[in-house]
């Protein structure tokens, strides 16, 4: 065998022993005829010493070692005279008797350490070396814990884990596709699913009544730091089922990851808060609950003071900032130049400070008077030292505009600890949204969104307002401000289905052409059904205390999109296009 132990894994009651360890060489240091280096493994790391006295073959053989030299060694596990209080495997050091180098290796573009001097690029060019890090190791380390404990709940629950195809058929109607062309039929593409919802819906017609996987999906849009081209969920089913018994196996199923991986209890049962709450007193459909500073409606205390401004909007709303009355002029103008960026949208910025000698000051005084002022302080909760900060506009988007400003003086406030965790359910969503644009209604989760019983009335209506009124039996599970899940009890009859084909502007030509067959089979005795599906890599992220999502994936992709580390996606040479009937478009 290469090794006995592993580099994490011997202790002060292992002295005495005969030892074989393999690893990497993480450092060498030379003391007077002494050598030292520590070796490490994914588990690890431990020091071993080559002494004065050793033989002059082995004492030649530690000289010429270098960072990331692959080696064997073995040796005695000795008391260390020295201990290392910050690692595991402090108290002891092997005496090195045998040294056999397995692969020498240059000098690494980076230290490979738990703060590394690289910078993101060329640490995403040398993944693999990268991946030798510890902070990657505990991330990898997690995420494998995390799908341990999905498939250990689910097998209990009953569940079953089915495989669903890569190579579909593209229905864009919600993302881009990623399309494959088919070599063995010309002109004609495959789509990579972006998420398994027809085939899961097809696996409960089917009778398989509880179906999980763990899934990859594809989508090609614009990315960020949760977002990546493919990217895993946790896709779940489940037949003769209401909305209550999904909450509920979903809750039980965090409630156990929480606990196991983490060492954490959330509440039972998790708070639940109405689409229409959460936009009114956050500005958000996946709220931070973890911080106070809601939403306050002030439309009708800012309307006729003279402020053509305010009066102009339909809607007035603020936050009430806790601490911030003492910031100054150049701050208060850095964040009106903030929430004017693209990202935000705002066209500006109004600001009330309540001092702590009880006055008031703000950027409209020529308009308000002083008790004007703090009746607003009053609505919006605020006390004094706290900044109120105020926008207006369309109802919506300003809510929208307000909780990124919220999420962004949270941020600034050190308001959003990652250790500290405030899951939720939203609930109760609006079924569909309409576009001013397209003058059409469209899915605000996917078409297979079953309507809340209770409002079936208004989804048959013919009445613009009276399809703007139904709620979608839907969920999303969020936490610390991020949407770590979404679902919904679906649709599970053809005339249904046809009728949401019908408000989305779907023609049935078009709709039998894309999603003919889940009509079809919708009619051959489907049985009330629902699931939900996470994000796998943003519950690991957030799971690690962290927001992105490209530590927790071995391989991920850039900004852009590519892999650097194997130049991908690359050009194919002209055969293979030919093969694809694909026309040429290298240059």
């Amino acid at each position: 065998m290469y090794r006995t132990h592993t580099c994490g894994e011997l202790r002060l009651a292992d002295c005495g022993k005969s030892v074989t360890l393999a690893g990497w060489v993480q450092k060498v240091r030379s003391l007077g005829g002494m050598s030292f280096f520590d070796l490490r493994d994914r588990y690890g790391i431990t020091q071993l010493v080559v002494d004065a006295d050793a033989p002059a073959a082995l004492r030649e053989a530690a000289a010429q070692l270098g960072r990331e030299f692959v080696v064997q060694v073995k040796g005695i596990v000795l008391e260390r005279q020295s201990k290392n209080s910050k690692l595991p495997t402090g108290d002891i050091e092997i005496k090195v008797e045998a040294l056999n180098v397995l692969n020498k290796a240059q000098t690494p573009p980076f230290t490979i350490e738990e703060v590394s001097d690289g910078g993101e690029d060329i640490r995403a060019r040398y993944r693999y070396l990268d991946l030798r890090r510890p902070p990657l190791q505990r991330a990898l380390a997690l995420r494998h814990r995390l799908a341990q404990e999905v498939r250990s709940f689910l097998d209990e629950e009953g569940f079953m884990e089915i495989e669903t195809p890569y190579l579909i058929k593209s229905t864009p109607e919600g993302a881009r596709d990623f399309v494959v062309p088919s070599r063995m039929n010309p002109g004609c593409f495959y789509a990579l699913p972006q998420s398994p919802q027809t085939f899961k819906q097809l696996l409960m017609v089917s009778g398989y009544d509880r179906y999980f996987q763990i899934v990859r999906c594809f989508r090609d849009e614009d990315l960020r730091a949760d977002r990546q081209p493919e990217f895993t969920q946790i896709d779940c089913e489940m037949s003769f089922v209401e909305q209550e018994d999904v909450l509920d196996t979903f809750e039980r199923m965090m409630r156990q990851m929480f606990k196991n991986a983490l060492g954490v209890d959330i509440p039972a049962p998790l708070p639940r808060m109405s689409w229409y709450d959460a936009m009114d007193r956050y500005g958000s459909d996946k709220p931070d609950i973890r911080f106070g500073m809601e939403l306050s409606d002030i439309t009708a205390l800012a309307h006729g003071h003279g402020f053509s401004v305010f009066d102009a909007c339909p809607y007035v709303g603020a936050i009430a900032v806790p601490g911030c009355a003492g910031y100054t002029r150049k701050q208060t103008d850095e964040l009106t130049e903030w929430v004017k960026r693209p990202q935000v949208g705002a066209g500006g910025l109004v600001w009330v400070k309540l001092l702590e000698d009880g006055s008031v000051k703000s950027s409209v005084d020529k308009f308000f008077a002083p008790e004007d002022l703090q009746t607003i302080a009053r609505q919006c909760g605020a006390s004094a030292g706290d900044l109120i900060l105020v926008l207006c506009g369309d109802r919506r988007k300003t809510q929208t505009r307000l909780g990124v400003l919220r999420i962004e003086m949270g941020n600034r406030l050190g308001l959003r600890n990652p250790s500290v965790f405030a899951p939720l359910w939203i609930v109760d969503f609006p079924l569909l949204e309409w576009s001013e644009e397209d003058s059409r209604f469209y899915a605000m989760h996917h078409p297979f969104t079953a309507p809340k019983p209770e409002h079936e009335k208004w989804f048959y209506s013919d009445r613009k307002e009276d399809l703007e009124r139904v709620c979608a039996n839907a969920y999303d599970f969020v936490l610390n401000g991020t949407e770590l899940g979404g679902g919904s009890i679906r649709i599970h009859n053809a005339q249904m289905q046809e009728r949401m084909f019908e408000v989305l502007g779907i023609s049935k030509e078009e709709a039998d052409y894309k999603f003919g067959f889940i009509i079809n089979a919708f009619k051959f005795g489907a049985p009330p059904h629902g699931g939900l599906a996470f994000g796998f890599d943003r519950v690991c992220a957030l799971f690690g205390g962290q927001e992105s999502i490209r530590d927790y994936i071995a391989f991920p992709k850039n900004n852009q999109g590519r892999d650097v580390m194997i130049d991908s996606p690359s050009k194919i040479d002209d055969a293979q296009m030919d093969e694809l009937f694909l026309a040429s478009t290298q240059q």
